[in-house]
């Protein structure tokens, strides 16, 4: 497993992450405990969940703080407040009782990273990072980062954080794959002016780039790409043929380069990926392995080019 550091921080996080939205949700203790093992033993250090993951929401904290018992220094413990489950979740309330539930539910007296899962629309930036800054002086937290938001508003939150001495961002994370590039537009530059480390969640578009879905072919029956028909479509197949033809050509396999070369991009801090068995895991782990030339980076962005 390779390593690297987040944004402005000091948080050292492997190239793969752990992400957990199916904890809770279809995943049981058993194996998420299986996944923890898979993901220490594997390198991976950077476990991200959310308080509204899992049915009903808290689930996926709840057993992850269960699975991490005794091995909780092991890991980057990060966590995400707001999103669906909570009103007004930046303001200054909203975030301290968010906090205390995750922290009750993983079972920790601290979370290494602490992210606003989608700005609520009404609370001021300003107030959001001064709940979150007391957070940091009382241990609770040790950094902090965004969620879902544009470009503009990563330099917004920067410079708020500049003006009033406030803690800032050092991470955001945006939905980003090799299907998926639009955060190269805007987000990813603004992470990278503001010392903003980017980690991509639905790295390998629903599955679509582990190649359970081909042109003429029928996905998996229950995988996430099966409930999801509007995603295959031709253009996307396409692109998918694209990489899996360049990928046969090299001696590498599709989720090698769906892995592989997102990590290896400008600002890409750690790929969030998402598992329901500690054999994806351990795959998406392996990949991760992999990291390309500039050559070969170069020809996978002609196949598939940003915009």
């Amino acid at each position: 497993m390779r390593y690297r550091t987040l944004g402005d921080s000091d948080l050292r996080t492997s190239v793969v992450g752990l992400g957990c939205n199916r904890v809770g949700a279809g995943v049981d203790l058993a194996r998420t405990r299986a996944m923890v093992d898979a993901a220490i033993d594997a390198g991976i250090t950077l476990i991200d969940t959310a308080e509204s993951y899992g049915e009903p929401a808290g689930a996926s904290e709840e057993l992850l703080g269960q699975a991490l018992a005794g091995r909780r220094d092991r890991v980057l413990l990060a966590t995400k407040f707001g999103g669906p489950v909570r009103d007004a979740a930046g303001s200054r309330a909203g975030v301290r009782q968010a906090v205390e539930g995750s922290l009750r539910r993983l079972r920790t007296d601290h979370l290494d990273l602490y992210q606003y899962h989608v700005p609520d629309g009404v609370t001021p930036i300003e107030e959001t990072l001064s709940a979150l800054t007391e957070l940091v002086r009382e241990g609770k937290v040790r950094y902090v980062g965004s969620s879902n938001v544009s470009g503009e508003q990563i330099g917004e939150a920067a410079q708020a954080a500049r003006a009033g001495g406030l803690v800032p961002f050092v991470s955001t994370q945006t939905h980003w794959s090799l299907l998926e590039r639009d955060a190269e537009r805007e987000v990813v530059p603004a992470a990278l002016r503001h010392g903003v480390g980017v980690l991509p969640y639905f790295p390998l578009a629903h599955g679509l780039l582990t190649g359970k879905a081909r042109r003429g072919q029928e996905p998996p029956a229950g995988s996430r790409i099966a409930r999801l028909p509007h995603l295959r479509t031709p253009e996307r197949l396409d692109r998918v043929e694209a990489l899996a033809t360049w990928a046969a050509e090299h001696g590498r396999s599709l989720l090698e380069v769906a892995i592989g070369a997102l990590a290896a991009l400008p600002g890409c801090g750690s790929v969030i990926a998402g598992a329901t068995g500690p054999e994806q895991v351990l795959a998406n782990a392996a990949a991760g392995d992999w990291e390309p030339t500039a050559e070969e980076l170069a020809q996978i962005t002609a196949l598939v080019p940003p915009g």
